[in-house]
């Protein structure tokens, strides 16, 4: 059955990322901006409810929580979907190419059914529990770096760190790596699940910035979560994703123990 959900969200994903693509560097990805000023364009919009309707349609007993339209009203379900129809629209209005789709499932609690999908650049990673994790359709691993003054650290816009009270965490962490790569959103964690690069984080997440990563993560080896080490936790409203070799050494740092 996970084979058939993740086929589902591949699909579903590569769909909504086509309709972004009919907004993306043209006048009418203008964005509007919302409470907490972050931007939202008819693309975000669009996509969210093109999504919803192929799941509605596909699984219409399935609860669905998206970021644009919020959470639907099929409460016992045991499966929810979790949508983010652009993750980084920042990069979107931009003309930046990494911005994602991002589609997971999660049964029972537990994420087990995660796609990034990234229009402009047409590449796309998942991964379902027990069927792999995989990159443009071949298998993918995180790096097997065992030294963090060799690994290459993704992040997003650094001020984010010092604002949400995680400004000397981050110091602490940027001094130990080898590279920081900045303007990543979704596309660090693909780079870290590909073996790209060592580290990424987030300060702030909330689910559907990270729905997709716990599966992604466990079947290529590596670990997302939180700053704390909690495996696969997509509720702590932070994110980190490294591998195996480099989670406790960058746990101790974040939390300078």
């Amino acid at each position: 059955m996970l084979s058939e959900f993740l086929s589902f969200a591949e699909a579903t994903a590569r769909e909504a990322g086509a309709l972004t693509l009919e907004y993306f560097l043209t006048d009418a990805a203008q964005p509007e901006f919302k409470g907490d000023d972050t931007p939202v364009t008819i693309a975000d919009r669009n996509a969210e409810k093109l999504i919803r309707e192929r799941i509605t349609a596909a699984y219409p007993d399935h609860q669905i929580v998206g970021e644009e339209f919020g959470e639907s009203d099929e409460s016992e379900s045991k499966y929810r979907w979790i949508i983010d129809p652009i993750d980084g629209t920042k990069s979107f209005v931009h003309g930046v190419p990494l911005y994602a789709v991002l589609l997971a499932l999660e049964i029972d609690g537990k994420v087990e059914v995660g796609c990034a999908y990234f229009p402009a650049l047409d590449e796309i990673v998942s991964g379902a529990t027990g069927l792999g994790a995989h990159w443009n359709g071949k298998p993918c691993s995180v790096s097997d770096e065992t030294s963090l003054d060799r690994a290459v650290c993704a992040h997003i816009d650094t001020a984010y760190f010092a604002k949400n009270g995680k400004g000397e965490a981050w110091q602490r962490l940027q001094q130990a790596v080898y590279y920081n790569a900045g303007w990543c959103d979704a596309y660090g964690y693909l780079l870290v699940a590909t073996g790209r690069a060592e580290v990424m984080l987030d300060p702030v997440m909330a689910v559907w910035d990270c729905g997709p990563f716990p599966p992604i993560f466990r079947e290529a080896g590596g670990y997302f979560g939180d700053w704390k080490g909690n495996d696969g936790n997509i509720e702590g409203g932070e994110a980190l994703a490294t591998n195996r070799h480099l989670k406790d050494e960058v746990v101790r740092i974040l939390n300078d123990t």
